[in-house]
């Protein structure tokens, strides 16, 4: 699993939810810039990964499990 793959995972889940990455991360409790892609990678060009906690925010928001969420790969 690659770093853009957990972005892409995060993009097409918002989408199967009929969000935005914007509105998934609000809906999940988190702040509305989260998921932004200018912050997916540092200034420096490093990858920049969503924590865990933010994943496991998502699934507990929308009730959905880890494998529903890496099918978005």
């Amino acid at each position: 699993m690659t770093h853009n793959d957990i972005w892409t995972a995060i993009d097409n889940f918002a989408s199967q939810h009929n969000m935005s990455c914007s509105g998934l991360a609000k809906y999940s409790g988190l702040d509305a810039t989260s998921f932004n892609k200018s912050k997916r990678w540092s200034k420096y060009g490093q990858p920049r990964w969503p924590s865990t906690n933010s994943i496991a925010k998502i699934l507990n928001a929308t009730g959905a499990t880890l494998e529903e969420f890496v099918k978005g790969i």
